[in-house]
This record gives structure tokens, sequence and C-alpha cells, in this order.
């Protein structure tokens, strides 16, 4: 497997060569080159150049494209056996000294058979990959997942797939919400009640009554049944029985001391907790493995050593017998100093110390080189006082950083936070089948023309439903809130997977029907304009990836993709296939088009969105 050099790169070296060989003075000028609606590119950086140095913009670029021209002509005396390819065809000075420059249709397309002949597609592995741990989908024990568990689990497992195919090492963290005062009522309920959590086996008798875990056979919904009606159960009889509320604190004691019997009756709530979990993960299409799953109980162990450290070398300091984080910057509405309380008051400890010990244990024993926090905008100054501690500490410096990865709020279509109709958090298992239900109407209404049976409509109904909410969440920019629309999510025209799915599956459709006819590059052919803009495009997917691992932006992924899928039915409108005008023109046809889904399919797979072959 070897990386593929983009047209772009290529051009932007011919173009910083012939900058330094026409104006030595300027040193290594950047070209500044982007895509262009004149030309195929366009390079603006003569423009900086000439104001550095004070000379006509216009003269300055003329001599950039005499020394472009003289190079080329250099390289290509050889004959046959030029060393440099002949990769432009034309360069032309517009406007202030901007460069326009088109490529040859030959370059294009040998470019584009030096990417469909690798497995990776011709995209390079980052030059200097680290160990980058991520911290996302992060559902809390003995609670159902909502809505607002979306997006961190759905824009988490991206980003990890993401930086994994770029060549990092990705360590996941799932930091679950399983520790805290709650425990001691649910935990008390359940030793004065053994069985509420007993599943029932075939023959009747009940199973995990002896505290040691639950029956992974059950389902999810049977077990967050279990959990939910425990827990109502167990707050009423703490809400009106002052005897069971004593026993429920003295029993958090307990737990927090590490007593066995109480940590077993715990464990317990944590395993059916996790069968309800993985059953959501598992209709999202996300693998979550146990050994990634690292709760806020994980710390508890590092807790006192975290605040210790953190008071000797002056970082925290106690302030009305709290263990406390000071910032200049960061002031309540009084104008006093609002700190991070690592300790508090009555010696327990909150959020701050376990993120702290979590990151301490992050950089110490995981050897993490970024720590990717996807969490809720809303808890942005958390992280932000939380990162600024660990830096004093020296546990972040100039090897490690941490990043939060911020993201908004899921809305309904009326603009505010989306709730049921009477006002309660939706259940994300409801958003999901419902994704799913209204995708399956949409491939079976499209399944007689396609032919596609019954397990294929309800498969692809799947793939499709929980492909649209991914993308949904994923074409939107992380940090800001979007609406949730199933209307818009499921349909086939606009910015939707279910689009990108369809453009997919109709490649896949063409390439079947061409039989014996195999796809094969002609870079003695000329391209049409819209077989130049697909191919273009497709050249520029490394860069794309480069840029989202870099910038933790998968939306740009998914704009880049929306984008490929638009240019395909272009040249699909425009350019007969099966029908070109000769042999050669139909297999270099077939062959943009394979290569095109290849990338359409690798991208999607990125995002965590499948591709079906037939739809």
């Amino acid at each position: 497997m070897a990386s593929v050099t983009s047209l772009a790169s290529t051009v932007d070296e011919r173009i910083a060569d012939a900058l330094s060989a026409a104006l030595p003075e300027a040193g290594s000028a950047d070209p500044l080159l982007r895509r262009s609606d004149r030309a195929d590119f366009q390079a603006n950086g003569i423009l900086a150049l000439a104001k550095q140095l004070k000379g006509n913009p216009r003269e300055l670029a003329t001599r950039v494209v005499s020394a472009l021209t003289a190079a080329d002509a250099a390289a290509g005396s050889a004959g046959s056996d030029r060393t440099v390819p002949a990769v432009i065809k034309d360069i032309e000075v517009s406007g202030p000294g901007f460069l326009n420059i088109t490529v040859t249709d030959r370059a294009i397309v040998e470019t584009l058979a030096a990417r469909a002949a690798d497995s990776r597609l011709g995209v390079p592995y980052a030059e200097q990959p680290g160990t980058t741990v991520i911290d996302y989908a992060q559902p809390n024990v003995a609670k159902e997942m909502h809505v607002g568990h979306l997006r961190s689990a759905v824009i988490g497992a991206a980003m990890v797939e993401i930086l994994e195919f770029t060549g990092e090492k990705v360590i996941r963290r799932h930091h679950i919400g399983d520790w805290g005062t709650q425990f001691g009522m649910l935990i008390q309920y359940l030793i004065e009640h053994p069985h509420e959590l007993d599943h029932r086996t075939g023959s009747g008798a009940p199973t995990g009554a002896d505290g040691a875990g639950a029956d992974t056979s059950v389902d999810g919904e049977t077990a967050m049944s279990n959990l939910n009606r425990l827990y109502k159960a167990s707050r009423a009889l703490f809400d009106s029985d002052e005897e069971f509320k004593a026993r429920s604190r003295d029993r958090v004691v307990a737990l927090q001391a590490g007593d066995e019997e109480t940590r077993a009756f715990w464990q317990r709530f944590v395993d059916e907790s996790k069968i309800y979990f993985y059953s959501v993960f598992d209709k999202l299409d996300m693998e979550i493995h146990d050994a990634d799953v690292v709760g806020e109980s994980g710390y508890n162990h590092m807790l006192e050593e975290t605040c210790r450290i953190l008071e000797e070398t002056g970082v925290a300091v106690r302030s009305e017998g709290a263990l406390c984080v000071f910032f200049e910057d960061v002031k309540g509405p009084d104008g006093n100093q609002v700190p991070l309380i690592v300790k508090k008051s009555n010696g327990g400890y909150g959020y701050a110390a376990t993120d702290l010990s979590a990151i301490r244990d992050r950089v110490l024993s995981l050897d993490a080189t970024t720590l990717l926090y996807v969490v809720d905008a809303r808890q942005s100054l958390h992280f932000k006082m939380v990162f600024e501690t660990a830096r004093r500490a020296g546990w972040l410096n100039d090897r490690v950083h941490a990043v939060q990865l911020a993201f908004g709020t899921v809305l309904g279509k009326d603009g505010k936070p989306f709730k049921t109709r009477e006002g309660e958090t939706v259940r994300l298992v409801d958003l999901l089948d419902e994704a799913v239900d209204r995708a399956t109407a949409v491939v079976r209404e499209k399944a007689e023309k396609s032919g596609l049976s019954e397990r294929e409509i309800t498969e692809n109904g799947w793939h499709v439903g929980i492909g649209a909410v991914k993308y949904a969440d994923l074409s939107t920019s992380a940090v800001r809130d979007y609406k949730f629309d199933l209307d818009q999510m499921v349909s086939l025209n606009g910015d939707t997977s279910v689009y990108l799915q369809y453009a997919y599956a109709r490649i896949k459709s063409i390439l079947r029907k061409a039989g014996g006819t195999r796809p094969a590059a002609r870079p003695e052919l000329a391209l049409a304009p819209a077989e130049r803009a697909l191919g273009l495009h497709v050249d520029e997917f490394g860069e794309v990836l480069a840029e989202v691992a870099t910038s933790y932006e998968p939306h740009k992924l998914a704009a880049y993709l929306y984008q490929l899928a638009s240019h395909f039915t272009t040249f699909y409108d425009q350019c007969p296939v099966l029908k070109a005008q000769t042999p050669a023109q139909v297999e270099n046809r077939l062959f943009l088009c394979d290569l095109t889904a290849r990338t359409l399919q690798q991208g999607l797979a990125l995002l965590g969105i499948r591709s079906p072959e037939r739809l």
C-alpha cells in the first residue's frame, strides 16, 4: 500500500518551485492554492508576496508563469523519457495577479488509477501518529438513555474510525455514571427486596438472586424495565420512610468504604445496565467493548492521591474547608472568582476529582498524547477549568494536550429542546425505532422496482434509518444545535445519508449491468466536464480526511461525501456509461463509477453508516 500525492499537492509544489525560481528573494512562499470555479485551481499567494516585495502583482505573476513554463519545457526535453510528467495543461494570469491553473485530463486519470490500485484509496497515514484516548458515549447506570445521549455516541464513534484510519492509536473510554449517593437508595432497596432484579428462566426459576451478576441473555428493554421499576419503588420508599432513608445513607458510606456485600449488589446494577446499554448501542450499529467501559468508579482509588498532589504542589488550596482551584478569568455575577471544587468541605469528592484522576490515569498509564472529550458544550467551563488544573499540575504539557469536542443540543422541529408531547425527554430507543420504521417505508416503496426481498427490505430499512440519524447529526457542525426532523432525514433528495446510499446503490447497479466489461482507466481519453469535476473531487478524499482528523470536524467529511454524490449525479445525467461512444470510454466511465463507489463506501463507513448494494 502506498499513498498517492493528490493533484492539488502536485500543483502546489510546482507553483512553489516556480515562485522560488522566479522570485528567489521571496524565500519559500506559500502559493495559497485552492479549488476554483474558473479553472481547476487558483493560486492567490502572489498578492501577499507583491505587498512584501513592493512589486506589481500581475508582473510578478507573469514571471512565475514563465518560470513554470521553462521548468516544464526542460522536464520534457527528454521526449517520452521525461522525468516530470505533464500535470499542468494551462495557466493564466487573472485579475490582480491570480493564477488560474488547469490540469491535464491524463494527470487526472493517472492519479485516480494510482488511488484505485490501493486498498486505502491512496490515503496516506499521518506523519506523526500518536495515542488518542477518546471519551465518548457516557450513559448512566440505572438510568434510561435519552436523545441527549445520541450526539456523544455518534460523533465519538465517527472520530474513532477516522483517527484509526489515519494511523492514530485510539483507546476508547466510556466514562459511565456508575457512582454517587443515589446508589445507596437503590442498593438498600435491593437488599431488602432481593428478587427485584431477578430474570426468569424457561422453567420459571429466577436467576441472578445471589448478587453475583445478571443473566446477560435477557434483552435490553427487559433490563431497563427492571431498573425503572426498582428505581420508582425505591424512590417512593425513600421519600416516605425516614428509617429507610437513614439506612440508604448508611449504605452509601458502606459502598464508598468498599463493603463486599454492598459492592456485590452495586455490581448487579452495573451488569443490568450494561445489558441495556449494549442493546441500544447495538441498535445504533456501534461496537462497545466491556474493557473500554471505565466509569467514575474506576478512578475511586486515585482520588485521595490526586487531591494530595494538587494540595502539596499548591495547585489547589483550602477555602472554607473545601479543596479548590481558582482562576483569574472565571468569576461569578458578584465579581468573585468561582473555583473548581476538587474535594468538598464534608470530605466528599466531586466530578472534578474524578475527571482529574482520569487524566492522570490516561496520561501515566495509557501513555496518551491527546485526550479527546466528546462532551456537551454546556460543560465547557468545567472542562476548561479541569484542563487548566491538569496543566498546572504538569499532567498536560507540550507533549500531551486535551481537547473538548463540544456538541450542541438536539432540537425538535419547533426549534426547542426535543421533548415528547407530554413534555418528557425522548427515549433514545423510541427515536431509533421510529427512524427505522420511516426508512423501511421508503425502502419498501422503491422495492418493487429494485426487486428486493422482504429480508432485504427489513435489513436495508435498518441501515437507512440508523444511517439517517447518524448523518443528520454528523452533517451539522458539532458545536451547533440541530433540528431532529425524520421527514427530512429519510428524504431521497437533499443532503441526507439516503441520497448518498442511493448514489452508491445506483453505481453498484451500473457495474452489475456492465456484465463482462470491466472498469479500466484510460488516460489517453479526453474527459467531459462532468468527468473532470467528479475525478478532481474524488482526488480530494485524503486531504479532507487529514483535515477532519486534525480539526475533529466530522461534518466536513459528510459535506465532502454529499458533494461527491452530487458530482456523480451530474456525471450520470450528462455522461452515458454503458452506452458511451467507444468501448474504451465505457471502461473509463466504469472506472470512474467504481472508484466513486469505493470512496463513498469508505467515507460512509468512517461515519458509521452502511452502504447497501441494492436499494
